[in-house]
């Protein structure tokens, strides 16, 4: 019980984040697809830069064990495919399925709305699930991460994702500042 109360305070702290960065608004988030205002790729850079850092720094420091760690399979068919069907809900609602979320607790209709079709889409998915389970396991589920991928250790890959995101971030200040604001 104390592990979902745990979750519920992070959840809550998130969204309240989010919010206060402006993108429970389907405006701040369209930005991206114009490439006006960037600031869904910083704060979410940030955060997964974080949370690398913080797990890393906690197994170096023997906090926690990474082995004990759980990491998803991967399944990259259907991943792609998933990936690809929220592109294009998130291009064409303007909202993610967490800024949704935020947006719906908001008091904002449209994320409301986004809210009942990604819950739509779970119940439709979940009833033709037998229709699809043979590409769903189509390719094995193995476990990827980058330093596996990579072939190098896993601080070096911590260090590369760093230097990606300062440049990213970088880059983003420039693409923001030449870009004219259409909003």
């Amino acid at each position: 019980m104390m592990d979902l109360a745990i979750a519920f305070v992070i959840g809550v702290a998130f969204g309240a984040a989010l919010e206060r960065a402006g993108l429970g608004s389907a405006r701040k988030l369209v930005g991206q697809f114009y490439l006006t205002d960037l600031t869904v790729f910083k704060v979410m850079f940030t955060a997964i830069v974080t949370a690398m850092l913080g797990t890393f720094w906690l197994a170096r420091l023997g906090v926690i064990d990474l082995s004990q760690v759980y990491v998803p399979e991967t399944f990259l068919a259907p991943q792609i495919a998933g990936g690809l069907v929220f592109g294009a809900g998130f291009a064409l609602a303007g909202l993610c399925p967490g800024t949704s979320c935020v947006a719906s607790a908001s008091g904002r209709g449209d994320g409301l709305a986004v809210v009942g079709g990604m819950f739509t889409g779970v119940l439709i998915t979940g009833l033709a699930f037998p229709l699809v389970r043979q590409f769903y396991d189509a390719d094995g589920g193995r476990v990827w991460t980058l330093p596996q991928l990579l072939h190098l250790p896993y601080g070096v890959v911590v260090g590369l994702v760093v230097l990606v995101a300062l440049a990213g971030f970088v880059l983003a200040g420039k693409i923001e500042r030449r870009a004219p604001s259409t909003f």
